[in-house]
């Protein structure tokens, strides 16, 4: 999903997250700190759990890649942040989600490597309280890793007691605010990520 609507001219942010199998929460998390994005003036890009299903298992001897992945290496080289979703499965992130980070390995020699100078907003969601944590530690090592700026806030979501709606609502008020203010601090720090060219 592109928003298209801000023009070619505005900073691009790219949300990766979800799961496979339908819309999960993960993915209406992410959906929300997306919107409050653009609604400060970014075009943005979602890579949902259907589009890093299209993702193949990432072997970095390949001598191609697939259109899908293609895709999404293009979208993050042209980004200035990055939001990043992950659902807590057995205490860390997902596979999809890492399949589709070590897909970045692709950028290694670009003139900005990896997510190198850009704000990376972070949402985990999970089942109880215990793996959020655990998995917000994961992303920020591996956003750091990456060469990556983890916003100061991260949402830890407990879906336990959470429900979100296709509207992009959730049954609590405080969860939908904190994903907003990923959305803002993303925004407010994405002037320092400007997208370069690749090398």
């Amino acid at each position: 999903m592109l928003d298209d609507t801000k023009g070619a001219d505005a900073p691009l942010v790219v949300g990766i997250g979800g799961t496979i199998g339908g819309v999960s929460s993960t993915e209406r998390a992410l959906r929300i700190a997306l919107a409050e994005t653009a609604a400060q003036g970014y075009r943005t890009r979602l890579f949902g759990g259907a589009d890093m299903a299209r993702l193949p298992l990432y072997d970095p001897r390949a001598t191609s890649r697939t259109e899908e992945e293609q895709a999404f290496v293009a979208a993050v080289r042209q980004a200035s942040a990055i939001i990043i979703a992950s659902p807590g499965y057995h205490g860390s992130i997902s596979g999809v989600v890492k399949n589709a980070l070590d897909l970045l390995e692709e950028t290694a020699r670009d003139s900005r490597p990896y997510l190198a100078d850009m704000p990376v907003g972070l949402i985990a969601t999970a089942y109880g309280w215990q793996a959020t944590g655990s998995t917000i530690a994961a992303l920020r090592s591996i956003v750091h890793a990456l060469r990556g700026w983890p916003t100061p806030f991260a949402a830890a979501i407990n879906t336990q007691v959470t429900r979100f709606d296709d509207e992009g609502g959730a049954s609590d008020p405080a969860v939908v605010e904190q994903l907003r203010l990923i959305g803002r601090q993303v925004a407010r720090f994405a002037p320092l990520g400007q997208a370069a060219p690749a090398a």
